[in-house]
């Protein structure tokens, strides 16, 4: 049979686009990429079973241009349909305006052409299945560069947007290129009359074509993922990436990366990572570790991290090493480079927030040293001086009472015993003084060093009170002391620490009393030789709700702008990375705060 081999290939078209069809039907995604490349099918279908019924019957006395024409129907119709598919493809969703209505009206004049050909001749003079012997009239030339125009312009969607976002040399992009140049190719050829060819030729070539592609979106989902949409979701990520293939090729990357690093898209497609990487060590990364990271994770879905800062720059990343799977076939291996300058910033300007809120405290407890040395240490001087002046004047009644008959023995030994009196008074104000300038020394080393002692409950009470006098004995508190635990019990700590812990608070009650005078505080330490807890109460009305939910989290104070909420913050802190213990608290409005610091012993 003539044309045998073209009826086969026609067929075997056919086949293949109803199979391609069936396929896509079943495909559950419902897009208008699959709607519109379902009609591209149909319409091939047609213009391939028209072609295979004219050969069918091209022994008979039926007229093989009414096969034409029906597959004429496919012929006219399937270039606005693969626009659409180039169209979509590009832009994942076509919004149908009133004027892409335009496109039909030279496919409809066609047909109308075509189905009225005997009366005018406008598109074959002379019809037949051999193009050497075909005689085309005036028409059929808008009607080709038409269609011819409408298939390039979709290549052109279909290609550009390939190449932007799988790069020239991917098997997307080839696979589109090849299957462009089959059709050309053979049309060339049958124009310049190189080789004789029906006009059975054209819908296999196109044919071809469309099945070629049709296995591109298969293959590599570009259904699922249609490529520009996901192009303008990544580059509009906050987080630069790059993609790189199994023979670690940069294959793709996103504008935000571009931006990251001053790039420009041709000095890093289809660069190896090595090179990138050795480029002036720019990432200030190690290539080796890399590669490894990279060998590494084409067996397994673990995520390497990495944090670096950029050379040269004040920029820092975290870095997240991923694998590209496909059905457990490795593709290659994605490079995440999160930004996180801000952060750093940000986190550099709380700790030196946090650091001048720190020094804030550290100054008022210095401030409240201070005072306390002023106060504490004036009363014993003061003693020591009347305690001079006494001397002095027994020193002077002495030296008259030397070589006075007068003097008795006994007079001798009352001087002396009254100078006796006024040295022990002496020595028991500086024992004092002493006293309180350990305890202050001890405090002002807490602000700037940490130092671990054993120490007793005794000692401990002993440090507070004298430290918290001046501060109670000005508010006109009254500090009560009840040792409800053996007072020799030891703790090992920071002794110091501690001490400013419990200021703190025994402070924060007074405060909380808002200038009222005569009023208590208890300070109970009880327990066993397992674990103490030493409460501050006070009954002061409570804490306020909105400061409860946040006391020991963040920095709240009940002072207003006097208050810097360092105090319970840090003392808890304090606590729990010192001592190992922990800080609760009661409270009732209208009552009292109760603060309980628990140490195991």
């Amino acid at each position: 049979m003539e044309n045998l081999g073209s009826l086969c290939a026609m067929i075997v078209s056919d086949v293949l686009i109803i199979l391609m069809i069936y396929m896509l039907y079943k495909r559950k995604e419902k897009s208008q990429l699959k709607t519109a490349f379902l009609t591209l099918l149909i319409f091939m279908f047609i213009w391939t079973f028209g072609s295979i019924l004219q050969i069918l019957f091209q022994n008979t006395d039926i007229d093989p241009f009414l096969f034409e024409k029906f597959a004429g129907i496919g012929v006219w119709f399937s270039p606005i349909a693969f626009l659409a598919v180039g169209i979509i493809f590009a832009k994942t969703k076509l919004k149908i305006k009133w004027y892409h209505f335009l496109l039909l009206i030279i496919p409809i004049i066609t047909a109308i052409i075509s189905f009225t050909n005997e009366y005018h001749h406008l598109i074959f003079k002379v019809y037949s299945p051999h193009v050497d012997q075909m005689v085309y009239g005036d028409y059929f030339m808008v009607h080709s560069l038409y269609t011819y125009a409408l298939f390039i312009i979709g290549f052109i969607y279909l290609l550009k947007y390939s190449i932007k976002n799988s790069g020239f040399f991917s098997k997307q992009s080839i696979l589109i290129i090849i299957s462009t140049l089959i059709p050309l190719s053979i049309n060339l050829l049958a124009t310049l009359q190189v080789v004789n060819m029906t006009t059975y030729s054209t819908p296999i070539s196109f044919t071809f074509m469309v099945l070629i592609i049709a296995f591109a979106i298969f293959k590599f989902d570009f259904m699922k993922i249609t490529p520009i949409a996901l192009q303008r979701i990544v580059d509009r990520m906050s987080d630069g990436y790059l993609v790189i293939n199994d023979e670690n090729v940069i294959i793709d990357f996103n504008k935000t990366f571009l931006d990251m690093f001053n790039f420009k898209s041709n000095n890093i497609r289809n660069k190896n990572i090595d090179e990138l990487i050795n480029d002036g060590n720019y990432f200030n990364m190690n290539l080796s570790d890399v590669k490894k990271c990279i060998d590494s994770i084409k067996d397994t879905d673990k995520t390497y991290y990495f944090e670096k800062s950029v050379k040269d720059k004040q920029k820092y990343f975290n870095i997240e090493i991923n694998n590209i799977k496909n059905d457990k076939t490795f593709l290659g291996t994605l490079i995440l480079f999160k930004d996180t300058t801000q952060h750093m910033k940000d986190m550099q300007t709380i700790r030196e927030n946090q650091n001048m809120l720190m020094e804030r405290e550290r100054l008022a407890s210095l401030g409240q040293l201070i005072g306390g040395i002023a106060h504490n240490l004036k009363t014993p001087i003061m003693s020591i001086s009347g305690a001079a002046e006494g001397l002095t004047d027994l020193i002077k009644e002495y030296r008259a009472s030397i070589g006075d008959l007068e003097v008795t023995v006994d007079d001798h030994h009352a001087i002396a015993s009254d100078m006796t009196e006024w040295v022990e008074k002496i020595r028991n104000y500086t024992e004092y003084m002493s006293d309180v300038i350990t305890a202050v020394k001890g405090q002002a080393v807490t602000l700037s060093e940490e130092q671990a002692v054993s120490f007793n409950l005794d000692e401990l009470v002993k440090r507070v009170d004298i430290l918290m006098k001046h501060e109670l004995k000005n508010a006109l508190i009254t500090l009560n002391v009840k040792m409800e635990a053996d007072p020799n019990i030891i703790l090992k700590g920071n002794i110091n620490s501690l001490v400013q812990v419990i200021n703190n608070m025994i402070s924060n009650a007074i405060q909380a009393y808002n200038g009222k005078t005569n009023e208590e505080i208890d300070l109970v330490l009880s327990g066993t030789n397992r674990k103490i807890t030493i409460s501050i109460k006070d009954n002061a009305g409570g804490l306020p709700e909105s400061v409860q939910e946040k006391l020991f989290k963040e920095m709240v104070t009940t002072k207003g702008k006097n208050g810097t909420g360092l105090g319970l913050f840090m003392s808890y802190s304090t606590i729990r990375a010192h001592f190992n213990g922990n800080i609760t608290y009661e409270t009732e409005k209208g009552k009292g705060t109760t603060f309980n610091i628990s140490l195991p012993v």
